[in-house]
């Protein structure tokens, strides 16, 4: 599948990873990472999976919006939301994998309308491009 990109962003990390410091090259975000303390750090600064659900769940918003706009599928409101829970911990065969559920909210639209909407919401957005097949996710409608 080819990709016309039309953005790019750029990020270095700095230090030790999951302790240490990532920043955006054009200086506007700057993360101090740390270890949640599930996992044997401190807990005191952000970690890779706090920014997942931090994108995620605004992209997947954004496409469920898209969805529903360019398919004539019917209004995502205003007070829709998208929360993103990311979880990480041992894979059977080894290393690390990541898992989320994403709870999508849409007061006052049919839950049918919705449905439709969230799964062409996967279809849209790029994180769910990436993900799939690579990380289990559950979608639920609230």
């Amino acid at each position: 599948m080819a990709v016309d990109v039309k953005y790019w962003t750029e990020a270095k990390a700095t230090g030790g990873g999951r302790n240490g410091v990532a920043s955006l090259a054009n200086g506007q975000l700057t993360v101090t990472h740390a270890s949640p303390k599930e996992l044997g750090g401190s807990g005191l600064g952000h970690n890779p999976e706090e920014l997942l659900a931090l994108g995620y769940s605004a992209c997947y918003l954004g496409a469920m919006r898209f969805a529903a706009s360019s398919e004539k599928l019917g209004t995502v409101p205003d007070t829709a939301t998208v929360t993103a829970h990311v979880g990480i911990g041992g894979r059977s065969d080894g290393g690390f994998g990541l898992k989320v559920r994403l709870v999508v909210s849409m007061p006052g639209v049919d839950r049918a309308v919705a449905e439709k909407i969230a799964e062409r919401g996967h279809f849209i957005c790029p994180y769910s491009h990436a993900t799939r097949g690579n990380i289990e996710v559950e979608t639920e409608i609230a």
